[in-house]
C-alpha cells in the first residue's frame, strides 16, 4: 500500500486531514478522506454533543406471588376429589427440563388426585375379595387392601399442610370448609345405606345413624354403632378428629424447622411400630381390631406424618426416592404380606391384618411426597391424564358407595359360586358403584360443597393470602 501526492491540512486542536491518491495493488483510486489520527476528532462526522447524564432509576421491589384462593383439600378417610393441590406450584428452573404445566387451582398436584383412584380401587377389591368371593392373584395382592385407608390419612395430613402452610385462616372458616367438604356426601350415602339395610330386612338403630351423622361412631367398639349407619363412614369420624387437631399441629414449634420436622417424622414412624406391638397386651380380638384399626387416637400418627411431609415438601425438601421406587416399595410391602398371612391368621396380634394398616405408614408418606415432588418438577408421572383426574374426583363418593352396592348384590343374589360367576359379580359391582359415584359427585358432593362454602363464614381480606416466607428452607 502506497500514497502519492499526499497533502496534510491542519484542523482545530490536535487533528488533521490527509488527502492524496491511494494505490492498493497497483489500482489507483480517487482522493479519499481518511479518519483523523488517534486522539483527534473524526474527519467523517461532526463532533457529537455530549448527552446529559441519565438519572439512576430506583429499583422496583420484587412482587410477592399470590396464592390461589381455592383450597379444595382432601378428606383422608376416603378418596377425595380434586382438592389436593391448591397452592402455587414451586419448582427450581433447571436447564433442559420441561416446565411445569399450568394447571387449574383444584389440581396443582394432579398425581395425588390420580393416586386417590388407585387407593380407592385397592379398598374396593379388598371388600370384594372378603364379601363376594376371591379371584386368584388379585385377591392375594389385595387381601389386606384396607391399608388404602392409611394412605388417605397420610394424604389428608399432607394436603392440609401443603394448602394452609403460612396462610392466615380463622379456625371457624377452616372447620366450616371441612364440614362442607365431607358432610353432604356423608349424609346422602348414609341415607342410601339405611335404605339398603331396611330393604334387606335388617334393623338399623337411631343411635347408630345419629353417631354416623355426628362423626363420632369410631369412638366406640360397639359394632352396631361403628358400622350401623354407613360401614365405610368410620374413617370420616377419624378425619373429623384430625381436623380438630390440625391447627394445633401446624402451630407446633417443631414444625417450623427442618430438624424439628425430621424429629416429628421419626416419632411418628416409631410410634406406629409401638402401637402395633401394643396389640400384644389386648387379648380380645374384637377390641384389638377396634383399638388399632378404628380408634382415632391411634390413627393420629398417620395424619401427623402426612403433615410433617407436606410442610417439608412445601418448603423445598426433596424426597430421598423418586416416584418409581416409591411405588415399588409400596407394591413390595403388600406382596410381602402374602406369605406372612399364610403363617399367621388374622386373629393373632402379630398377623399382617393390623401390620398392613400401621406399618405401611412410612411407605405411603414416601409415595405421596415423591408424587408431589414430581408434579412440582414438571415430570410426567402417568397419573395426571384426563381420566385419572376424573376418576380421582369420583373416588371419595366411590369409597362411600361401593360397600352399599356389594351389600345389596350379596343380599339379593347371594355369594357367587365359581370363578366365572365371581368375576361377573366383581365387574357388575365396580361398574354400578362407579356410575353411582360419578352421579353423586356431579349432583350432590360438588354442588353442595360450593353452596355451603359460599354461605358459611369467609376469611377476612387480610388473611386470604399468605405473607412472604422468610428463613431457610428445609
Amino acid at each position: 500500500m502506497t500514497f502519492r501526492s499526499t497533502t496534510a491540512e491542519a484542523l482545530g486542536g490536535d487533528g488533521y486531514r490527509i488527502t492524496g491518491d491511494l494505490t492498493i495493488k497497483d489500482v489507483t483510486r480517487p482522493p479519499c478522506r481518511l479518519p483523523a489520527a488517534r486522539g483527534g476528532r473524526s474527519a467523517f462526522r461532526k463532533p457529537r454533543t455530549p448527552r446529559r447524564p441519565c438519572r439512576p432509576r430506583t429499583p422496583r421491589r420484587p412482587r410477592t406471588p399470590r396464592r390461589p384462593r381455592t383450597d379444595r383439600t382432601t378428606p383422608a378417610g376416603g378418596p377425595p376429589e380434586a382438592g389436593t393441590d391448591n397452592r402455587a406450584m414451586r419448582r427450581t428452573s433447571r436447564p433442559g427440563r420441561r416446565p411445569a404445566a399450568d394447571l387449574s387451582g383444584r389440581d396443582r398436584l394432579p398425581s395425588l388426585t390420580g393416586l386417590r383412584f388407585w387407593a380407592a380401587l385397592v379398598v374396593v377389591l379388598y371388600h370384594l375379595s372378603r364379601q363376594v368371593g376371591q379371584i386368584p392373584w388379585v385377591s392375594d395382592a389385595t387381601w389386606y387392601g384396607r391399608s388404602g385407608v392409611t394412605f388417605f390419612f397420610v394424604l389428608s395430613g399432607f394436603v392440609l399442610a401443603w394448602t394452609y402452610d403460612g396462610r392466615r385462616v380463622p379456625a371457624k372458616v377452616f372447620l366450616w370448609r371441612r364440614f362442607a367438604r365431607i358432610w353432604p356426601l356423608l349424609a346422602a350415602t348414609t341415607a342410601l345405606s339405611v335404605a339398603a339395610y331396611l330393604a334387606l330386612g335388617k334393623e338399623v338403630t337411631v343411635k347408630a345413624v345419629a353417631a354416623t351423622l355426628l362423626l363420632v361412631n369410631a369412638w366406640t367398639p360397639d359394632p352396631v354403632i361403628l358400622r350401623g349407619g354407613n360401614p365405610a363412614a368410620w374413617s370420616l369420624s377419624d378425619e373429623a378428629w384430625f381436623y380438630l387437631l390440625f391447627p394445633l399441629l401446624l402451630a407446633l414449634p417443631a414444625m417450623r424447622s427442618a430438624r424439628g420436622r425430621r424429629r416429628v417424622a421419626a416419632v411418628a414412624c416409631v410410634g406406629v411400630v409401638l402401637v402395633w406391638l401394643a396389640g400384644a397386651v389386648i387379648t380380645d380380638p374384637a377390641v384389638r381390631a377396634w383399638a388399632l384399626g378404628y380408634l382415632p387416637v391411634t390413627r393420629t400418627l398417620q395424619f401427623l406424618l402426612g403433615v410433617a411431609a407436606g410442610l417439608a415438601v412445601a418448603r423445598g425438601w426433596r424426597p430421598p426416592v423418586s416416584l418409581g421406587p416409591a411405588v415399588a416399595l409400596v407394591v413390595a410391602w403388600h406382596l410381602a404380606l402374602i406369605p406372612w398371612s399364610h403363617a399367621a391368621p388374622d386373629s393373632l396380634w402379630y398377623s399382617p391384618y393390623q401390620a398392613s394398616q400401621l406399618l405401611s405408614t412410612p411407605f405411603f408418606a414416601l409415595l405421596v411426597a415423591a408424587a408431589a415432588h414430581a408434579d412440582l418438577q414438571g415430570r410426567r408421572t402417568g397419573l395426571a391424564d384426563r381420566w385419572s383426574i376424573r376418576l380421582g374426583h369420583w373416588s371419595f363418593a366411590w369409597y362411600l358407595v361401593h360397600e352399599i352396592v356389594i351389600r345389596v348384590c350379596v343380599g339379593v343374589y347371594g355369594r357367587p359360586v365359581g370363578l366365572l360367576d365371581t368375576a361377573q359379580v366383581w365387574l357388575l359391582v365396580i361398574a354400578a358403584s362407579l356410575a353411582l359415584s360419578a352421579a353423586a359427585y356431579h349432583w350432590i358432593e360438588h354442588p353442595l360443597e360450593r353452596l355451603l362454602r359460599g354461605t358459611g363464614p369467609q376469611p377476612s381480606g387480610s388473611g386470604r393470602h399468605a405473607p412472604a416466607r422468610s428463613g431457610t428452607r428445609s
